[in-house]
């Protein structure tokens, strides 16, 4: 394996089954192209890593990570119900156990524990070529419906 990063190439494609992120902010689109596959267990999250996603080392940005997984457990938590519940997040955690270079396909599978009257708790894994990468929780606050 060689140390210099993998040249990015638009040749790469997007695995089967995933679509742009059906929804968007400007947040989303400045960090993107996001992509996103629904399974029954929830909603992937997936990202092919770019120069603008990378650190000095050609490696994927933490700051990446913690984004991808705020967003990951965030929709997966809301939208586990039906209207969406409305939630801000309280806390993010995240362990890294290794790394995601430039031109890697990364998804992030979540698993929602539980989404309550006020709070919600969700973990998530980042996989790169099905090998786990890093993994997140994150507990959110529920916010009371407007009257």
């Amino acid at each position: 394996m060689s140390d210099t990063p993998e040249t990015f190439t638009p040749e790469k494609s997007t695995p089967d089954g995933f679509t742009p992120l059906f929804r968007s902010s400007p947040f989303t689109d400045l960090i993107g192209p996001l992509y996103n596959m629904q399974t029954a267990s929830g909603l992937i999250l997936g990202l092919r890593i770019e120069e603008k996603h990378c650190n000095a080392r050609g490696l994927m940005h933490g700051g990446v990570f913690s984004s991808l997984a705020d967003i990951a457990l965030g929709y997966n938590a809301a939208f586990s119900s039906e209207p969406p519940t409305p939630m801000v997040t309280a806390s993010l955690t995240i362990d890294y156990a290794g790394s995601a270079r430039l031109g890697d396909w990364i998804e992030v599978e979540t698993d929602v524990q539980k989404v309550g009257r006020s709070m919600a708790f969700a973990n998530c894994y980042f996989r790169v070529d099905g090998e786990r990468v890093a993994r997140a929780s994150a507990v959110f606050n529920v916010l009371a419906a407007k009257a």
